[in-house]
């Protein structure tokens, strides 16, 4: 697979879609129009998330220069008005994302979108682990095995971080939401019954003063 290329301005948001791709797929980063524009000339890519308010050349601009190439791209942008929306999709864009988005949603477009273009497998293997995320389904060693949804859901925050030590508020949030009432003692006991369920107890790691950390597969 060739890489993803990142193109907005605002680092720390170039930075939040790195993080909510990885390690599913290999990314590069661009903070303007420019930047990109060289990316593209000298090497390929399956996708490009590309900021529509760059400065110098613009979003809307730059798909003139990618439109030969093929390229799909998806629209990134807080502008939210119809006509924007509009305007991004008759430039050649398959989606339009507004900002501020979810990562768990700009990750199922980008899912949607490389399977449709025939560039992702449906299934994510993990050692004898097969998930399927159309089903949101489980096996191990070919043996289905019963996940509630919250325990769905930490597996896969976990499983698309794999390789790197998350906080356990990070983890609460993401699986549980800010508004939940339940107790961050949940979250260990839903890791417990992971580890148990999934026989990853050498694998999901407890990351002391930090969080979880899931290991990167072999």
């Amino acid at each position: 697979m060739n890489p993803v290329l990142i193109v907005d301005d605002e680092k720390a948001i170039a930075d939040l879609i790195e993080i909510t791709l990885q390690p599913d797929y290999q990314c590069v980063k661009a903070y303007s129009g420019e930047q990109a524009a060289d990316l593209i000339e000298s090497r390929k890519f399956d996708l490009i998330l590309l900021d529509v308010m760059l400065p110098g050349v613009d979003g809307i601009s730059l798909m003139e220069y990618i439109r030969p190439t093929g390229t799909p791209v998806i629209f990134i942008t807080a502008k939210t008005a119809v006509e924007d929306r509009v305007r991004g999709l008759r430039a050649g864009a398959y989606d339009y994302i507004v900002k501020p988005f979810a990562a768990d949603e700009l990750l199922a477009r980008v899912d949607g979108l490389m399977r449709h273009m025939g560039l992702r497998s449906e299934t994510i293997r993990l050692w004898d682990v097969c998930i399927d995320p159309r089903t949101h389904t489980v096996s191990k060693g070919g043996v289905p095995v019963s996940l509630t949804p919250r325990e769905y859901d930490l597996l896969m925050v976990l499983v698309r971080n794999r390789g790197a030590a998350l906080y356990r508020d990070v983890l609460f949030e993401r699986v549980w939401g800010l508004d939940s009432d339940a107790a961050i003692r949940t979250l260990d006991i839903h890791i417990s019954r992971l580890r148990k369920k999934l026989g990853w107890s050498g694998r999901l790691r407890a990351v002391p003063k930090i969080g979880y950390i899931l290991e990167e597969s072999e």
